[in-house]
């Protein structure tokens, strides 16, 4: 389902907004239609605004912490440490 957006255009550009003639030439730059502009501006925006991932809930509890350090001791190594690296 698609819906509809009506934009009104200032005479000038400003900060914020841009007049429909520069939209006409940004689209003309890039080879596409004002709307294909449009949509890539706003997605573009979203990208850069809107988190990539839905919040969690929070800061781990300390009974969970403790549950996944026992589960992570079977998974770790056992024996002597033949080397050390550290990025600090």
């Amino acid at each position: 389902m698609s819906s509809t957006l009506i934009l009104e255009f200032k005479d000038k550009d400003s900060g914020q907004e841009i007049s429909r003639d520069t939209l006409t030439r940004l689209a003309d730059k890039l080879c596409m239609t004002e709307t294909a502009v449009v949509h890539l501006a706003i997605a573009n925006m979203a990208r850069a605004t809107l988190p990539a991932y839905e919040p969690d809930d929070g800061q781990v509890d300390r009974e969970m912490q403790d549950w996944v350090e026992h589960q992570a001791q079977s998974q770790l190594p056992k024996g002597k440490v033949l080397s050390r690296k550290s990025l600090l």
